[in-house]
């Protein structure tokens, strides 16, 4: 699936960095407290930590695949659509969502604007925060990935990137969050 025809600014530093296949191999275990980073968030015009939330509520760190402003990973652009469309229920369970892609500012905000995206998109072109995470990367951009840290920055939920299975569905989301935000209501 293209989502269009327009393949400009797809080959860059980005592409190259990323294009030898490295897989998905997280280390980050359960029950951790995981890495704390910040980067700027496209969609409020702000920075975000991620540990400006511990003590607060629970984050979904949805790492995602998209090339350029123009160019999604087939696998990923249904999920972006899915997550920005139930981006009202998590917060409403007390859930932050926070999209992190490799695309630079000024993709990231033709993103914003052409998704009407709600939740915040982090942007990290550096794709430093990836790698932190070990997302894994392949042909020219890094891996999809889900993790779900509770309001402490304890990891509770990780799905890393396979053909088989893509990204985390929402389902599955929506099940991780509900104990975690029973504990803090």
């Amino acid at each position: 699936m293209l989502t269009s025809n327009d393949f400009s600014g797809l080959i860059n530093r980005r592409f190259w960095d990323n294009f030898f296949p490295i897989p998905a191999t997280s280390d980050l275990r359960l029950g951790i407290k995981t890495p704390d980073f910040q980067l700027p968030d496209i969609t409020n015009g702000h920075l975000i930590r991620l540990s400006q939330f511990r003590g607060d509520r629970p984050v979904i760190l949805a790492f995602t695949r998209i090339f350029t402003e123009k160019q999604y990973c087939p696998f990923c652009y249904p999920h972006i659509k899915a997550l920005n469309e139930q981006y009202e229920e998590f917060v409403k369970r007390g859930v932050e969502v926070l999209m992190i892609t490799s695309t630079d500012e000024r993709q990231s905000k033709i993103v914003v604007k052409d998704l009407g995206l709600k939740m915040p998109l982090l942007s990290d072109p550096s794709c430093g925060i990836f790698r932190l995470y070990q997302v894994g990367q392949a042909l020219g951009a890094p891996l999809p990935g889900q993790f779900v840290v509770d309001q402490n920055g304890i990891l509770k939920y990780k799905h890393l990137f396979s053909f088989f299975d893509h990204n985390a569905s929402i389902k599955t989301l929506l099940e991780v969050i509900d104990p975690l935000t029973t504990q803090t209501v």
